[in-house]
């Protein structure tokens, strides 16, 4: 398998944006493409009511911030394709995980995140990973894109070309991993998109700063952050669909922060439908903690558990289940691990039983004056 594009952009909000646009443009075609025939097969709707439904979020979104749109209006300039159909890619998660999708076919099992947190004055840096499991189409879409920002911290985001963020981590020592959830408060109603606020997300200085941010904005649809800093701070913030009232925290047990797609919180008061769209959750989480609880940890050692094939094609690393129409299943399309001190992030551009981790290293780009 080939290496993922490595997309670089620099400038103000807009002139990041097209520059992205220009520079992934097969890419984000691509991504629209697919989800015409995602969206039609699990929400039932042609692209003519996605794009109503993406157009309830712009107020939202704007009201949220002006430069993540400027970003996006930059992204469609640059691209040649039009602004709406772009924000109906960046609400995918809205979608499929809504009320109306529920009661169809459940979306393609998600995906499986961790952090390591060692007790203060170790000497130990902060480590996250993920192992992200979706649509083998992303095969196709998925990019790393390397942004200068003249209005905020330097970045990386490894994501599906046309969506604004996904994995990553800023040149204020934050990094981010993220997992679907699904509650019976996720009835697509507009708010603040899922990956909005991942974008946002790396734009914190802080740990506070990024739970600041998810609750003082509505949120649309239930996710989780699992946040990080070289500091040595990390949390886990499950949010459900509203305001401040529907976040749930996590902190560190022993040294772990773990995450699949099920809620997990003890003060989570909702309605639990993640097992509808992710049988497989518990069985990961089990899984990847088992392995996680052994002390001194090597790079190759979580490698290792990354591609763990326990209760296969549905484990860690996942795998399509070809009893499966190709629109339901999922695949690991990418591993990753950041090293929060050392600023680097070792990648797999596909499933890690099966491609090696290269490494990229952002000191250089970090160590640039923060915007």
């Amino acid at each position: 398998m080939s290496t993922y594009p490595h997309i670089r952009v620099e400038g103000d909000a807009t002139e990041r944006g097209r520059q992205y646009g220009e520079q992934a443009r097969a890419r984000m075609e691509r991504s629209i493409e697919a989800y015409r025939e995602v969206f039609a097969y699990y929400a039932g709707w042609d692209w003519s009511e996605v794009r109503a439904f993406a157009a309830t979020f712009e107020a939202p979104f704007r009201a949220f911030s002006s430069k993540y749109e400027d970003e996006m209006t930059g992204m469609a300039e640059g691209a040649g394709l039009d602004l709406l159909d772009l924000l109906a890619i960046n609400v995918r998660t809205e979608i499929m995980y809504s009320a109306r999708a529920r009661q169809a076919t459940a979306p393609p099992h998600e995906c499986t995140s961790f952090g390591l947190v060692p007790p203060a004055g170790s000497g130990e840096p902060v480590v996250l990973g993920q192992n992200w499991d979706w649509l083998p189409h992303t095969f196709e879409t998925v990019v790393v894109l390397e942004a200068r920002q003249d209005d905020g911290p330097n970045y990386v985001t490894v994501v599906e070309a046309g969506l604004l963020a996904k994995i990553g981590m800023n040149a204020h020592g934050l990094g981010l991993v993220t997992n679907a959830l699904a509650s019976d408060s996720d009835r697509g109603e507009p708010g603040v998109p899922y990956h909005v606020f991942l974008r946002a997300i790396l734009d914190c200085a802080t740990v506070t700063e990024a739970i600041g941010l998810l609750q003082q904005n509505v949120r649309s649809s239930s996710a989780n952050y699992l946040v990080g800093h070289r500091s040595g701070g990390a949390l886990d913030v499950e949010a459900a669909p509203g305001d401040f009232s529907r976040l749930f925290i996590l902190a560190p047990d022993d040294g772990v922060l773990l995450h699949t797609n099920h809620f997990v919180a003890p003060r989570f008061d909702g309605r639990d439908v993640s097992l509808w769209t992710s049988p497989d959750s518990p069985l990961r989480y089990s899984r990847l903690l088992a392995g996680l609880r052994h002390a001194k940890l090597t790079r190759k050692d979580l490698e290792f558990l990354l591609a763990d094939h326990a209760d296969y094609p549905f484990g860690v690393c996942a795998h399509p289940d070809t009893r499966l129409k190709p629109v339901e299943q999922s695949a690991t399309m990418a591993s990753v691990i950041m090293n929060l001190e050392k600023q680097t992030m070792w990648l797999a551009d596909g499933p890690p039983c099966t491609t090696e981790f290269r490494r990229l290293d952002f000191a250089s780009l970090f160590a640039e004056a923060l915007g």
